[in-house]
């Protein structure tokens, strides 16, 4: 009789450790990383970090909901922020070979616009950055991209 407790004891037990995470959902203890973006310059640094160094945490949060982004070259390109963003998230760790300079060249209360120079072996990548404040935070509303 004792064994046909435990038994039962230790069913009920499995069962509810079973339904408690269940309830919690797939990745449920994942949380939201929240960036600082109190500053047009945090704002530029996160973006470098984001672009040249696969950072992830707050991605999404970096980019207005208007953004886009332009590449000038042979065959002119356009992408929307969910490309970017899921494009982004896949370089997750993987660091750019190159040199990063960045300039701003015009600042405001409400905006900036900043170039960040990538220095590769054989070419450089230069980004023309727009950032604009949106409530509390700043967030990149356009990127152009262009190669020499």
């Amino acid at each position: 009789m004792k064994a046909l407790v435990k038994t039962f004891t230790a069913a009920a037990l499995i069962a509810v450790s079973t339904f408690a995470m269940a309830a919690e959902g797939p990745g449920a203890k994942v949380t939201k990383t929240n960036v600082n973006l109190s500053t047009a310059d945090f704002a530029l640094d996160h973006y470098v970090a984001v672009t040249t160094e696969g950072e992830s945490a707050g991605v999404e949060q970096l980019f207005a909901e208007d953004f886009n982004q332009k590449i000038q070259a042979t065959n002119a390109q356009s992408n929307s922020r969910s490309e970017v963003v899921k494009l982004l998230k896949k370089q997750k760790g993987e660091k750019l070979n190159c040199t990063v300079s960045t300039d701003i060249l015009e600042e405001s209360a409400d905006y900036m616009v900043a170039k960040v120079t990538l220095k590769f072996e054989n070419f450089t990548k230069t980004d023309l950055v727009t950032l604009e404040r949106v409530g509390n935070d700043w967030k990149v509303s356009k990127s152009i991209n262009s190669y020499k």
